[in-house]
């Protein structure tokens, strides 16, 4: 059998109360799989549990209880995460520098040099679309484009697993969706990505599975589809339809034992909407 990039079996972490008698129980008795290739999504609410796996994962916050591992090795050993790359909530960079001085730095740390770090260098900006800012200071970055270099120097060193913390938070629906064909893409690559989120509607897009903690307990875990699907419930959307043929449809559900809910025109969402009112506009 395979190794799984991520495995957890039996996670908790207790976090005690200084000056307090009671303690918080951040994540309860989490078990679950992510497998080579895929991108799997950790959901829920702030306060969920989900920063405090991922931090166990990463072997920055030990375990009160269970085991987590990276590709079969204890993610307590430092030799696991030479395979992982991160991108926190909250990255911090040193805004003196420039993007391409950024990754270049990083690509130090990770004993990278020479035509090597050059090439990797030149191969993430375009990447991640920011080879014209290369030069630029990081102060000038937006936040969608700060994401997007701390997604370069997570990738530096080639990593097959990407671990990112809300990836698109802060970010404008623009800059979210580059970010998510970012993450698309590196699934092509053969990247492994684990990511976590509180926006279901982002989540929905890229992930192949998804689980939903709440409390710090896995509450649901499977294929986003799936889980939000109502089970009784089938929608149909016909284009081009004319009026005789939809009350023909409504004819025909009222004669059999079904029970037609609504009969509504079919509805974009406002980020569409806004996507497609505020890209390739013609010039004035």
């Amino acid at each position: 059998m395979t190794d799984a990039a991520v495995a957890i079996r039996g996670l908790t972490k207790v976090f005690p109360v200084p000056l307090h008698r009671h303690s918080i129980v951040a994540v309860r008795d989490l078990n679950l799989r992510v497998e080579p290739g895929e991108v799997y999504g950790l959901l829920g609410p702030n306060g969920s549990g989900k920063s405090t796996t991922l931090k166990i994962i990463l072997g920055l916050v030990s375990a009160s209880h269970g085991r987590t591992e990276i590709f079969g090795r204890d993610s307590r050993l430092v030799e696991s995460r030479e395979a992982v790359g991160f991108l926190p909530e909250n990255p911090y960079f040193y805004k003196y520098l420039s993007g391409e001085e950024t990754l270049r730095f990083f690509g130090r740390l990770c004993r990278l040099g020479g035509a090597r770090l050059k090439n990797r260098t030149d191969e993430l900006l375009e990447l991640v679309g920011l080879t014209k800012a290369r030069k630029r200071r990081l102060g000038t970055y937006s936040k969608g484009m700060l994401q997007r270099i701390g997604l370069a120097q997570a990738l530096i060193h080639e990593p097959k697993l990407l671990v990112l913390d809300e990836p698109t938070a802060g970010v404008d629906p623009a800059g979210s969706r580059q970010i998510r064909d970012l993450i698309v893409d590196l699934k092509r690559r053969g990247i492994t990505v684990l990511l976590s989120s509180h926006l279901l509607a982002q989540a929905q897009e890229i992930c192949d599975r998804v689980g939903i903690l709440a409390g710090g307990v896995l509450v649901r875990e499977g294929r986003l589809e799936e889980l939000i699907a109502i089970e009784n419930q089938t929608e149909l959307v016909v284009a081009n339809a004319s009026s005789g043929l939809v009350d023909e449809i409504e004819s025909l559900i009222n004669r059999s034992n079904a029970k037609l809910i609504e009969r509504r025109r079919s509805t974009t969402t406002l980020e569409k909407l806004f996507l497609d009112a505020t890209t390739e506009r013609p010039e004035s």
